[in-house]
């Protein structure tokens, strides 16, 4: 009679992600961001106290996949509404995830205002400079002679302007704790990301003040590439414009390798 194998179960799907399948395209960085995110609440132990708000873009139907509380927020608001849920019910744990668009464009007034009060939120950022949902229109974090549906000719710096930098923009504030802005282009990076995410996460338990992950994301579809081309493209271009690293830490933590 041949030995009984134990076997032992070593990877499994985060309880705070929901078994459905994904709408998102291939290559797209958003699948790989939600796990992340999931993985960090479930190590935290946070999943039940958990209540994340996902605003109008890529990321409006993240509570198809998410499995906490979810509040839908309109497009640009979602910082002010976590705002809001966050004041109701101090004892909650809330985080937004948003991108570019919503974040740095429609809603930068509000993402400046919660950051600079300090507001005890961890906000996930994702950019894929551009506007992935609407149809690959310019966004604010659009890189200078990029390509989009609105500028075809590529971004030119005197008609359009530069790349926002809303990370390190907001950063120099005081309400904020921590910044880091990591790449879901490499094992390594995608590692160092939820490193990050889970330092934010803590800095919220410990009522420091606000955090933002930025997590630079591919788009294939909209920038007419191949995944793996889009995957080397934000490796060769995008860390040139937004360069990776924490750019701002207060908690105290040690960063362990």
């Amino acid at each position: 009679m041949s030995a009984e194998v134990a076997y032992e179960k070593i990877f499994e799907r985060p309880a705070s992600l929901k078994d459905a399948p994904t709408h998102y395209c291939p290559g797209c960085g958003h699948s790989i961001a939600h796990r992340l995110v999931a993985e960090v609440l479930d190590e935290l132990s946070l999943r039940e106290k958990t209540i994340g708000v996902p605003p109008v873009g890529c990321a409006v139907l993240a509570y198809n996949y998410f499995n906490f509380d979810m509040v839908e927020a309109p497009h640009g608001r979602a910082l002010a509404v976590a705002t809001g849920i966050r004041r109701v019910h101090p004892d909650k744990f809330v985080l937004t995830y948003q991108g570019d668009g919503d974040l740095a464009a429609i809603g930068t007034a509000e993402t400046i205002h919660a950051a600079n009060r300090g507001e005890r939120i961890s906000c996930i950022f994702i950019n894929n400079a551009i506007y992935g949902m609407t149809g690959g229109q310019m966004a604010p974090t659009t890189l200078l002679n990029q390509n989009a549906t609105t500028t075809p000719g590529g971004r030119n710096q005197r008609l359009h302007g530069n790349p926002i930098d809303i990370t390190r923009m907001l950063a120099v504030s005081d309400g904020v704790v921590f910044a880091e802005r990591c790449a879901l282009s490499s094992i390594k990076g995608i590692r160092r990301a939820k490193k990050a995410i889970k330092k934010a996460f803590q800095s919220q338990l410990d009522d420091m003040g606000f955090s933002i992950v930025e997590l630079l994301s591919p788009c294939p579809t909209n920038w007419k590439m191949s995944p793996k081309d889009a995957w080397a493209w934000v490796n060769d271009q995008m860390t040139q414009t937004y360069p990776l690293g924490v750019i701002k830490d207060t908690t105290g933590y040690e960063d362990k390798k």
